[in-house]
């Protein structure tokens, strides 16, 4: 009895321990998790939010408004779909194939679309879509994941990751699971030059780089470095040009898409909580393997929240907005129009409109 119990038991642990996973992970010190305090403390004042229903299309994960006022954001159809400012009027503006994410508008109005499955792509104010580039230094890239355009025409965003394409890990979200378990510093930052139209790499060795948008002076960049759980500023002009320093450090989830809102200021969504089993596993990547192998029942439970921040240039938090009751969970952004703010999600078929006068709101 003890053999035949002994044998499953066996294969078991050598599963448990030694079947090939696709991370290499590497130990690195999370920062310890304060949690919702001061200036990020509990709150609904997302609550007061209209949701907006945009079946059959799903997963509005950035939003953009167009210099003809409508509201832009891109679909896991691979659709860009826009709205009317108040939300009504649906309608398919271009269909881009892929996995569209990170969107912006360039001076000649032209959308921007970082792309997961594709790269770079402009689409023309009468909707026809041209592949700006997918490749650097000669080498193709994929999970092109936000993008902010200069006005001088330099296209910046981010390749999330070199080490797990979306097209062969199941889809973005899961591409970047791995990316972040692992912690291998494989992101970076790459800039198109619409001129040359040549693409080089700005910042790398980051651990999933998510958002990233342009100070409106031009002087800085401002980047979501998800995998550890920080915002970092990277200077474009000035005499730190060409450094990069950390902006705000130790955020109580994974910050995601970064938008120019108002006033200098810079909206950022949490799209997932932070992890306390995930955070006590950063030091040991043995153990990290180990959770990928066990059933996804038992593996760290994930907690998207309803909860996006606004910052100034200097990493102050001007805004904190959550809805505890997370009626449109894991939002990644944040687009701020004169008179309302607009919330963009990684799921789902509902994107949300709040009215700044429910906030008094500047």
């Amino acid at each position: 009895m003890i053999v035949a119990i002994g044998g499953p038991l066996a294969l078991f642990l050598v599963y448990l321990f030694s079947w090939p996973v696709p991370v290499d992970p590497v130990a690195w010190d999370a920062p310890a998790d304060a949690g919702l305090v001061d200036p990020f403390e509990a709150n609904d004042r997302l609550r007061g939010a209209r949701l907006i229903d945009i079946a059959p299309h799903e997963g509005p994960e950035d939003i953009a408004g167009g210099p003809d006022s409508l509201i832009y954001t891109g679909t896991s159809d691979g659709r860009i779909i826009r709205l009317s400012p108040t939300g009504g009027g649906l309608e398919v503006f271009a269909d881009v194939g892929g996995r569209p994410l990170g969107l912006d508008f360039d001076a000649d109005g032209n959308l921007l679309v970082a792309n997961a499955t594709v790269g770079l792509q402009q689409v023309t104010p009468g909707g026809e879509v041209r592949l700006l580039t997918n490749t650097v230094s000669g080498e193709p890239f994929f999970y092109a994941n936000d993008v902010a355009t200069a006005a001088d025409g330099r296209v910046f965003f981010t390749n999330a990751t070199t080490r797990f394409n979306p097209a062969d890990f199941a889809g973005t979200a899961n591409a970047a699971r791995l990316d972040v378990i692992e912690h291998g510093g494989r992101a970076r930052v790459l800039k198109f030059d619409p001129g040359s139209e040549q693409t080089t790499v700005v910042v790398d060795g980051l651990e999933f780089a998510n958002g990233v948008a342009i100070s409106d002076d031009q002087r800085f960049l401002v980047i979501a470095e998800t995998g550890s759980y920080r915002l970092l500023r990277h200077w474009l002009e000035g005499p730190d040009a060409g450094s990069t320093e950390v902006l705000i450090d130790n955020l109580p989830g994974l910050p995601d898409n970064v938008n120019n809102g108002l006033n200098d200021r810079f909206w950022v969504g949490l799209v997932v909580r932070r992890n306390a089993q995930l955070d006590a596993m950063s030091d040991k990547p043995w153990l990290r393997k180990l959770v990928l192998r066990l059933p996804p029942a038992l593996q760290p439970v994930i907690d998207p929240p309803s909860h996006v921040f606004s910052i100034n240039g200097d990493g102050e938090v001007l805004m904190n907005l959550q809805d505890t009751g997370s009626r449109l969970p894991a939002l990644t952004g944040v687009y701020e129009s004169s008179d309302a703010l607009w919330l963009s999600t990684l799921f789902g078929t509902r994107t949300a409109r709040l009215d700044k006068r429910d906030l008094a709101y500047p």
